[in-house]
């Protein structure tokens, strides 16, 4: 997909020669200060009259289509619903943008303007705007049709103004957009990364996609094959791969932003698995295709980086990928199998399809050798968190407070919130193995719990932060900015913690 190009600029909303006009309305204000006056003075009153007949109140989602007739140079004005002005929040605005693209992209319209506006949540910056309406537009115009005959519905959206009342204002409009660009971009790619279908997205396409991301200034890239990783010891990670003919990759990036060299890195690990079949421990046939998002937290890292780098962000930022596939096949691991990982740690395998954890225990343990100032990782792991949490809320476990605390804020900002469970070290006798330092599974009673607090007996003292997305990274329907099957969800609560931890 090809990004559209935002841009900001000064103008009268009555004399912008567009094909559509985006205004959000609150509910129940009536007509946008200056703005909806000006418009509804050159259509003779119309706007006004729609209001008062009801048939558009403003409410959430509400979108109405309203034809100009030539009384003003904008062909069509696109009214959308914010809700209530005193619920008003950015992800509001975010949502009213992902229905305005989707309305202009049916309308058959390649570039469209919205107005800037009259109303924002509390302490919300230009810049916070800024970036906010473009990641709605960018985000809701996306679609995914590499393997469709029939191509995109409607008409590729290739340009978006945001129209300010004062010139003052473009200069922090502009970073926003910057900033939006940035995000939403990053958010596309982990969308096509996910889409791809696990015969194009093997662990070796994802290495190749990780080379193109290590020509951005400032990054740098190591790929570990099976040999090195064996020489290293990374008995986990090689234990998921042994069934599959895709040979392992072990990735890891590093962008070099910050000001002091010696300055202690952010390092952001993804579990990467590209299709996940449950191994030995098969998993039910019934939606087991999109298995081929188990590797969204790795994407996520992955587009993190690129973000942060063409951002320029003044920090030192690493990104790990480790890649398998996990298959039932001949040379596959068992469950009762003893695995030791790259920490020296011993795990008996007791189910193939807690793999997850296990290529992140190697990842995690490798990431601590960078004395990270922060380490976070990110992953598809449990079932459990779907059953926990449903759609709307990442799990989020850690061992530090302040980074607990800015990854929340982070989340709220982006529109991708987190919900912090519990890492009490009661639940792991739920882990204790017979036969080595512990197994792989706790059993069904609190199993985003225990998958949490397997991962935390391998960051060592580093401040950690654990986010379970399997209860966001797919998503069974259609909503504002985020589309049927891989979400992309946690790409921008990365970045905009990145951003925050950078200002």
């Amino acid at each position: 997909m090809n990004i559209m190009r935002v841009e900001a600029k000064q103008a009268r909303v009555d004399t912008e020669n567009t094909a559509a006009l985006v205004l959000l309305f609150c509910e129940g204000e009536g007509l946008p200060k200056e703005d909806g006056v000006i418009l509804d003075r050159a259509l003779g009153g119309a706007l006004r009259e729609l209001l008062q007949s009801k048939e558009f109140d403003g409410k959430v989602g509400e979108l109405v289509v309203f034809h100009t007739h030539g009384k003003i140079p904008a062909k069509r004005l696109i009214l959308v619903g914010l809700g209530k002005k005193h619920e008003l929040n950015l992800d509001q605005i975010r949502q009213a943008m992902g229905h305005a693209a989707k309305r202009v992209r049916h309308a058959k319209c390649s570039a469209f303007t919205v107005v800037l506006p009259s109303v924002a949540p509390h302490e919300t910056s230009l810049i916070d705007m800024g970036q906010t309406v473009t990641e709605g537009a960018i985000l809701g115009s996306y679609q995914f049709t590499t393997y469709r005959s029939d191509g995109p519905i409607g008409k590729e959206v290739k340009r978006m103004t945001i129209l300010a009342p004062q010139k003052d204002q473009l200069r922090q409009l502009s970073e926003g957009i910057r900033r939006g660009v940035a995000t939403a971009e990053a958010t596309v790619f982990v969308r096509d990364l996910c889409n791809h279908p696990s015969n194009v997205m093997t662990p070796t396409r994802i290495a190749n996609e990780a080379k193109t991301v290590a020509k951005e200034a400032g990054v740098n890239l190591k790929i570990l094959e099976q040999k090195e990783m064996e020489k290293l010891g990374m008995g986990a990670l090689l234990g998921v791969a042994k069934g599959s003919h895709e040979p392992p990759k072990f990735i890891i990036l590093q962008y070099h932003g910050a000001k002091k060299k010696d300055d202690r890195p952010v390092v952001l690990v993804g579990k990467t698995i590209t299709f996940d079949t449950g191994g030995i421990s098969l998993k039910p046939a019934e939606n087991m295709e999109q298995m081929k998002a188990d590797m969204t937290g790795g994407a996520e890292v992955l587009a993190a980086m690129r973000a942060a780098a063409r951002l320029k962000l003044p920090l030192h930022l690493i990104s790990i990928l480790p890649a398998a596939e996990n298959m039932p096949g001949g040379r596959a691991m068992r469950p009762g199998d003893v695995v030791k990982t790259l920490s020296g740690k011993t795990v008996e395998v007791q189910n193939t399809d807690a793999e997850g954890r296990l290529i992140l225990s190697d990842g995690l343990a490798y990431a601590t050798r960078f004395k990270p100032a922060a380490l976070i990782d990110i992953a598809t792991l449990t079932g459990a968190c779907v059953v926990a949490l449903g759609q709307f809320a990442i799990g989020m476990f850690g061992t530090d407070a302040r980074l607990k605390e800015a990854i929340r804020k982070a989340g709220l900002r982006a529109g991708e919130r987190v919900w912090e469970m519990p890492l009490w070290e009661e639940y792991f006798e739920q882990l204790r193995s017979d036969v080595a330092d512990m197994r792989n599974i706790g059993g069904r009673g609190g199993g985003m719990i225990t998958a949490a607090l397997f991962l935390s007996k391998f960051v060592g003292d580093a401040p950690w932060v654990h986010l379970d997305i399997a209860s966001t990274d797919w998503s069974e329907r259609e909503r504002a900015y985020i589309p049927k099957g891989p979400t992309g969800i946690g790409t921008r609560l990365l970045i905009q913690f990145l951003i925050d931890r950078s200002l």
